[in-house]
């Protein structure tokens, strides 16, 4: 290493030399000459790029060769820069004067050619093999202009860790702004940028636990810890026990370097290509609730390893079936997918054939299915000579202190990589290069080191020893620290090493991960500064040693998107629809880096479908309708292509049907509520799923409801700034996850500007409490027409359900329905960001929903609306609409009281004149966060507007104030404060909605 050294500051002298007497040579220009050439330089720079003044360090005129030669700084280097804008500044440079009209241009960065920062894309970088690893059997998830057989490598940063010199389990970064870090890049990489690169038909490998359900069921030939479901059937090759190590879950939780990969036993048999006689294990799996569980497999790649073992899913979604090539991945769980599972005994969950188009073996070991607690134990061993700790507790050299070992009684998922990857059998000199001294290090250095493990042996790194994955791509997620003075954004940074041009162990230039780092920065920043933040900071591209940067041997890049220390860039890093946009600019740069190397065109899978609506064509027919959604950030993103899904009953989603129209035709011949999804799809991959819709025929039914789905929210929580004093104000609104959140740890608690950070114990300004972090919070499944739907169907009546998008345009006439369920949840305009750039969302009534309400009631229609703020989203502004008020009061018949109204979430019934209305059965909504239902921690109290059509239905119990009112006049309304979904008790719901239903299907009315 010493040499390298030496032999690198041999070359910078030398270098200096040639330089130098070149200079001696070559005439300088004027400081007038130079300034004009700075001026023609700074052009160059985008807007809002916040990697301070490019300087134009030297100019010289070599009038021999009519050539002059600029050398720039090296923050240049950061500029993204294309052939076009360089030829543009020379044209500029050799314009700048008269006398050097037609000169030669020389550009350099640090006296190196600029023209070293453009990779030749060759034959040499290319993707060269055809290998997949892991591929599903449905054609319909094969997508040409995708990412069919790529192999991806995404890691969110840091996570839970064993900190020796304090001799506990700890996050790496400080709790702030209601997250950390170790959390916060999960909140993009797990539910939106993983499911987005799978959609288009990648593998995506993560060193980090990807389940959030902490359940975990382990089921192996080996028994121990894992339940006996193991099963086999000979019936066209017999089973057998590998003569080699499989894994066996021996132990309640893992010490030192114990691995359980390396403890038993593996099966294997010998392929057929008989498809009527072949061989089966299977795996039965006893899964202790309803809920959706990642499945992991695994198996042991020996001498005739296929290339095609076929694996059989089956769930509540139904059966899904992949190859995976054996040939590589052996002694590690494997991802392959997430699926909906009921309680019980799930005969199959898991099944591998010995089929196979090739002769040669299949081998079975353990499954996996759920992300479960930790397992894995440390203490301390050794110094780890840590200096950024000032409350050191741990004495290593003092032999009469004990050190217990230690599990971090975590979900798995929040653990930092080092020990998901000794749960999942990689060595421990992958994962532990500071020898259980340090995990810290270990942490941060064993993502690179692993992703060489992943690619050891194929085309990609064929000297070295590892799973013989060929991986195309690999990218660090992280989030910075730093704060602004002026209360503006930090931006967003991308980091790669070329390590001086250099190239990766296959001949690949590395200077390619500079171009994949441009690609998915002008990604990003385009679309944040479109969407979010017109003026969002593009930090820059930095060459720099950092590990995850340096040591991949595959192209690479490590993202520092915002920070999460500063309050500007959380209002935005909060939002679910930020993080959801971020997440998609960073898929469709890789899938434009990845087409750009292998010289091939691209599609980009669809935005999810709008104006969805389910209407009926007869008594058991009904025609499912909606819109592709049109992509404002893209030219290629547009849908072709549709896969319907329904569920049935409480089970899962499963596809029925494939189409090119936007409308499909069901038709039921049961009483069970029928739930919907649509997903868009193209060549380049499937859209997420649509929102979920549902109809039910009742039996002997009393009439039919339209279910509309009003809440489309998914936002930020409330946030304050009073100067001294701001922050995120949760206790009047948390915001609304994306169906769920898994980075919120606590509410803030410090909310004085002035307190700086000292420690990660003591974070100042933004310091968030810790009680959640170990759990998942529910958001807007926007599944709610189910719930409604059941309810409406247990009373007697059937429905149909659309989206609010479809009443707005007209797709869905409300005149069609006598009694309309108008869902608003917890919809309320909220803003965008700083709310000085961008338009505010979700508005509760906005003004083509109040013109069908109104139109609809004026012809007589009887509608129930229940949500958090109803009211306050009207009344509780600066500036009151005078129009929604009027439309509130007149067509809805109630006014606002307060809110935040209640804290315990209860109600009960007052005596009315409506009759249908009484009950003694206490209403408890949700007011908690949990992992179910998303929490109302602000309901509205609202009061009749006219009492003498109107009157007060529910009270809360803590202090008597008005939840709930219902008008009848030549048409009747019923308001609730609170979410009807939100009910906990299902029969409470039931007997909510028939006292509704039957109101409105009776003739009191208070004119009488």
């Amino acid at each position: 290493m010493q040499n390298i050294k030496i032999i690198r500051t041999l070359a910078v002298v030398i270098l200096s030399g040639v330089l130098g007497c070149f200079s001696a040579m070559a005439d300088s220009v004027s400081a007038t000459e130079k300034a004009k050439i700075q001026t023609a330089v700074e052009s160059t720079v985008p807007a809002n790029m916040g990697i301070g003044k490019v300087r134009v360090k030297t100019v010289s005129v070599d009038k021999a060769s009519s050539t002059i030669s600029v050398n720039l700084g090296g923050d240049y280097a950061d500029v993204p820069f294309t052939r076009m804008s360089v030829d543009a500044l020379k044209a500029q440079i050799a314009a700048s004067s008269a006398e050097y009209s037609g000169y030669n241009v020389n550009l350099m960065i640090d006296s190196i050619d600029i023209n070293k920062y453009f990779p030749e894309y060759t034959a040499v970088s290319k993707r060269t093999h055809d290998l997949r690893f892991i591929s599903p059997l449905d054609p319909s998830y094969n997508y040409s202009l995708g990412l069919n057989g790529y192999n991806i490598v995404i890691w969110q940063s840091h996570g839970w860790y064993f900190e020796s010199s304090l001799n506990r389990w700890q996050w790496q970064r400080a709790r702030m702004y209601q997250t950390v870090e170790d959390l916060y890049t999960q909140s993009y990489v797990m539910p939106y940028l993983m499911p987005m690169l799978e959609n288009a038909g990648a593998y995506v490998f993560s060193p980090r636990e990807r389940d959030t359900n902490i359940n975990e069921v382990i089921v192996d030939n080996d028994g121990g810890n894992a339940q006996l479901g193991y099963k086999e059937r000979n019936n066209g090759g017999k089973w057998k026990t590998g003569d080699s190590v499989g894994f066996a879950y021996k132990r309640a939780q893992y010490e030192g370097y114990q691995n359980p990969f390396r403890e038993v036993t593996f099966r294997y048999a010998k392929t057929t290509n008989n498809l009527h006689k072949y061989s089966t294990a299977q795996w039965n799996a006893n899964i202790p609730e309803d809920g959706m569980y990642a499945v992991y497999i695994s198996y042991k790649t020996i001498p005739g390893s296929v290339s095609d073992a076929v694996y059989t899913i089956n769930s509540a979604n139904g059966q899904k079936m992949f190859t995976v090539n054996q040939q590589m991945g052996g002694g590690t769980w494997l991802y392959l997918g997430h699926y909906y599972f009921k309680k019980g005994l799930n005969n199959a969950a898991v099944e591998l054939s010995n089929y196979s188009t090739s002769e040669g073996y299949v081998t079975a070991d353990a499954v996996k299915i759920g992300g479960g607690m930790g397992n894995i134990a440390r203490k301390v061993e050794g110094s780890s000579n840590d200096e950024r700790f000032d409350d050191a507790t741990t004495d290593t050299g003092n032999k009469s202190i004990k050190y217990d070992w230690m599990v971090s009684n975590h979900p798995r998922y929040t653990e930092g990589a080092r020990y998901f990857m000794q749960w999942a059998g990689i060595p421990d000199t992958i994962y532990s290069p500071f020898r259980g001294v340090n995990d810290y290090k270990d942490d941060y250095q064993d993502r690179g080191s692993w992703v060489n493990y992943l690619a050891g042996g194929s085309v990609v790194l064929p000297q070295a020893q590892g799973l013989h994955i060929p991986i195309d791509l690999s990218m660090a997620f992280h989030s910075d620290a730093g704060t602004t003075k002026n209360d503006d954004v930090i931006g967003s940074l991308g980091i790669y090493y070329s390590n001086h041009f250099g190239n990766y162990n296959n001949g690949t230039p590395r200077i390619l991960s500079r171009d994949f780092t441009n690609i998915v920065l002008t990604n990003i920043t385009n679309d944040v500064r479109r969407q979010f933040k017109p003026d969002w900071k593009r930090r820059g591209m930095w060459d720099q040693r950092y590990f995850e940067a340096r040591q991949p041997e595959v192209p690479a890049m490590l993202l520092e998107l915002l920070s999460h220390e500063n309050f500007a860039d959380m209002k935005y890093g909060l939002d679910p629809n930020f993080r959801f946009t971020v997440s998609r600019a960073i898929y469709k740069g890789m899938v434009q880096f990845l087409s750009k190397r292998d010289g091939h065109n691209y599609k980009i899978e669809p935005l999810p479908i709008n104006s969805f609506a389910i209407t009926p064509l007869t008594g058991t027919t009904f025609n499912l309708t909606w819109k592709a959604t049109k992509d404002t950030l893209c030219d290629k993103a547009d849908a072709t292509r549709f896969a319907v899904l329904e569920r049935i009953g409480d089970g899962g989603f499963k596809q029925i049907a494939l189409t090119s129209s936007s409308s499909y035709t069901v038709n039921i011949s049961d009483n069970l509520v029928h739930s919907y999804q649509i997903i868009a799809m193209n060549d380049g991959g499937r859209s997420f799923p649509s929102e979920s819709l549902a109809l039910g025929v009742a039996k002997d039914s009393k009439g039919t409801v339209m279910v509309v789905n009003d809440f489309t929210r998914v936002s930020a929580p409330d946030w304050f700034d009073s100067g001294e004093m701001a922050g995120f104000y949760s206790e009047k609104d948390h915001g609304v996850p994306y169906i769920k959140d898994i980075s919120y740890i606590g509410q803030q608690y410090e909310f004085r500007r002035k307190l700086k950070w000292t420690d990660d114990d003591a974070a100042g300004f933004g310091a968030s409490r810790s009680n959640y972090e170990t759990k998942v919070i529910a958001g807007n499944t926007f599944d709610y027409p189910y719930i409604h739907g059941a309810a409406i169907m247990n009373a007697g009546y059937s429905f149909v359900s659309s989206s609010v998008q479809s009443v707005c345009d007209g797709s869905v006439r409300l005149g069609n329905y006598k009694m309309v369920d108008l869902i608003v949840g917890k919809q309320k305009e909220v803003p965008v960001g700083n709310g000085k750039d961008m338009p505010a969302r979700y508005k509760a009534f906005p003004t083509s929903l109040r013109d069908a309400i109104s139109a609809y009631c004026k012809q007589g229609g009887d509608i129930f609306v229940s949500g958090a703020f109803v009211a306050s989203d009207i009344w509780d502004r600066d500036s009151v609409n005078a129009e929604e008020k009027a439309f509130a009061q007149n067509v809805l018949g109630y006014k606002w009281r307060v809110c935040q109204a209640a804290v315990n979430g209860e109600a009960y019934c007052v005596p009315t004149v409506f009759q249908q209305l009484m009950s003694d059965k206490t209403i408890s909504f949700n007011t908690e966060l949990n992992k179910d239902m998303y929490c109302v921690e602000s309901p509205d109290a609202i009061l009749p507007f006219n009492k003498k059509v109107a009157s007060t239905t529910l009270r809360y119990k803590e202090n008597n104030l008005p939840a709930a009112m219902a008008m009848a006049t030549n048409y009747k309304t019923y308001v609730m404060g609170f979410p009807f979904e939100t009910i906990k008790d299902g029969a409470v719901r039931d007997d909510l909605m028939k006292q509704v239903l039957d109101f409105f299907k009776s003739t009191d009315n208070l004119n009488k």
